[in-house]
């Protein structure tokens, strides 16, 4: 019959000790919790940081950049000026666009900002151009989230005008919902409409001005209400579209009479099909093309949401004409599941380390076995407390728990050898785990929080830095906790009923071989030690010169935010004089397009 210790021995450990079972089904308790996490998180590159950036765009049609800059980005800018909690300004005016970009102190609220700039809308409106087509608009904007996937959709029989009405009718919308799409924008400005060009002696000649016309065309291209008839018994409702749809239709438009005979827009202009905004163009792989940037929702799986849009491409091409193809021009995804999948190598690659050397050096199967459980345990259940806090699989969270396998194998370390050492002095197992827990189970508790403190002040780091690593310090810190927890309640579990005097005394040839190896190592180590002993002051000026040089090092070694990685993409920004017409501009960027793609790296 075994005997065991008094009741007061075991420490916070006795209870699951005690009860294998109940501490079996907690430990899977939290191995499904776990797994069921994993599958749930996102998956991203980075952290997800909600930037405060507000964007205002004004559209002053037939401005030039010059009247752009003085008449609305100037005004507008001396009020949002004014606002509280604006931490950088930036404006970009061109002919007939004015983008201005607001981003605030994290602090801020995105709501209070908002109030803040359409505060300071109002207040510039007298000060704005009074025929300014329509107020400015202002949308919230993340510059840390550029588009995850970008399309390009070309035709080598259809005009783009009706290309980008199909993509937009068609293709954009299927793909918005798509689960996890949050924004997708076209480019290219190839939108159908009917320009009117005026001859200026034809109007001349009549006595006309050009804001007579525009009148005219505002005041006919109405669709307003007509009425309704009432009787005795029905009532019905006078329903008539006023709206042109065609060019033809534009030319009948009478815009004035001159001695009792019509004037009609065809005769004092050009009229014709075209694109809203001949100014805007875009080109694929040489090509005119219809782009389309796909942006995701803030917190969906990243790699999942792009292999959706990727299985529905094959479904939309079948549904456009044959000469329309669709092509992805970038996939950030593909660096981005690069990335996540190396550093989750890394992970897989560095439990598997440990556990190597613990048994490299335990020699001993069920003393390897305990920690080779316990570390996975803990990396895994990481992951329920993850979700809980709504962060996602990234490389600053692997990263954590790829550094936490060194700190979750000591707890479990810690707690075998002071549990074999009683057993060597032929305790019984059962006894051995009460003792060796109870002696070091404050000591593991005292161990992790001060670990945990470490990584305090990482969450008090403010600005970008702070919301970065703050995703990176609770990982690892709630890895760590796990740890002692599965430390302190499976693992002497483990070791009451998997060790004992024979386990640890059988030996393998390995085990006799690596033991005569580590005697040697622990001769020259101590024969080592006895020289450094003996020379106290040479061991302390190598000591200070080490720490010298990493000083030194440390100021001449590179600095910076991130590392900089090679994506695979390089974006390129050509300017030329204001005077430069829209077509020279676009030839001068297909020359440069073709010189690019005669490199034989270049993909698109």
């Amino acid at each position: 019959m075994q005997v065991l210790p008094p009741s007061s021995t075991g420490g916070p450990s006795r209870l699951f000790i005690m009860r294998p079972v109940a501490t079996t089904l907690l430990m899977v308790a939290i191995l499904l919790a776990g797994i069921i996490g994993y599958r749930a998180l996102p998956v991203s590159a980075l952290p997800e940081v909600d930037y405060p950036t507000i964007q205002v765009v004004t559209l002053y049609p037939g401005a030039s950049p010059d009247v752009m800059t003085s008449a609305v980005t100037a005004p507008l800018e001396r009020q949002f000026g004014q606002m509280s909690g604006l931490k950088q300004m930036s404006s970009q005016s061109s002919g007939g666009a004015s983008v201005i970009t607001l981003q605030f102190q994290l602090t801020l609220p995105l709501d209070v900002a908002e109030q803040e700039v359409q505060a300071a809308i109002n207040a510039a409106t007298n000060l704005l151009p009074s025929d300014l087509p329509n107020p400015p608009v202002y949308s919230k904007v993340n510059p840390a989230d550029p588009p995850i996937m970008t399309l390009a959709v070309t035709s080598t029989a259809m005009p783009m005008t009706q290309v980008e009405d199909m993509v937009e009718t068609r293709v954009a919308q299927k793909i918005s919902q798509i689960s996890g799409v949050g924004l997708v924008t076209l480019s290219g400005g190839q939108r159908p409409a009917v320009r009117v060009k005026l001859n200026a002696q034809a109007i001349a000649a009549l006595g006309l001005t050009s804001e007579t016309v525009r009148t005219a065309i505002t005041g006919a291209n109405v669709n307003s209400a007509k009425g309704s008839l009432d009787g005795p018994s029905r009532a019905v409702t006078l329903s008539a579209n006023d709206q042109m749809q065609s060019a033809e239709e534009y030319r009948q438009l009478i815009i004035a009479y001159q001695n009792g005979a019509p004037i009609r827009l065809g005769d004092v202009a050009t009229v014709e099909q075209g694109a809203e905004n001949s100014w805007l163009g875009a080109w694929a792989n040489k090509e005119q093309a219809i782009v389309m940037n796909v942006q995701r929702q803030p917190g969906a799986n990243i790699i999942s949401t792009a292999d959706s849009i990727r299985q529905m491409l094959p479904q939309l091409t079948e549904s456009l004409p044959k000469s329309v193809k669709v092509t992805v021009l970038s996939d950030r995804t593909t660096n981005i599941r690069a990335s996540v999948d190396d550093t989750q190598f890394e992970l897989m690659m560095a439990i598997a380390l440990v556990v190597m050397i613990i048994y490299l050096f335990l020699r001993n199967i069920p003393a390897t076995i305990i920690p080779g459980v316990a570390v996975p345990l803990s990396l895994i259940g990481t992951f329920a407390v993850m979700v809980f806090l709504d962060f996602s699989i990234n490389n600053l969270t692997l990263m954590a728990l790829t550094i936490a396998t060194g700190f979750v194998v000591d707890d479990a370390i810690v707690v075998i050898e002071n549990i074999s050492r009683y057993i060597e002095k032929g305790e019984k197992p059962l006894a051995a785990a009460l003792k060796g827990a109870g002696e070091i189970g404050f000591t593991i508790i005292s161990l992790t929080f001060s670990l945990i403190a470490v990584l305090i002040p990482l969450l008090f780091m403010g600005d970008i830095v702070g919301r970065l690593f703050r995703e990176f310090a609770i990982t690892l810190a709630v890895a760590i906790l796990i740890s002692a927890v599965v430390s302190l309640t499976l693992t002497p579990m483990m070791c009451a009923r998997m060790l004992s005097q024979e386990s640890l005394r059988k030996q393998n040839r390995f085990s006799r071989a690596s033991e005569k190896m580590f005697d040697r190592i622990i001769a020259a180590y101590g024969r080592g030690l006895a020289k450094v002993l003996n020379h106290p002051w040479l061991t302390l000026s190598v000591a200070l010169s080490t720490l010298l040089l990493s000083v030194l090092l440390w100021v001449f070694i590179p600095k910076g935010f991130f590392p900089v990685q090679d994506n695979g993409i390089i974006q390129g920004t050509l300017q030329a004089p204001q005077s430069s017409s829209f077509a020279n501009m676009a030839q001068r960027q297909r020359q440069v397009a073709d010189v690019i793609c005669r490199i034989r790296q270049c993909k698109a």
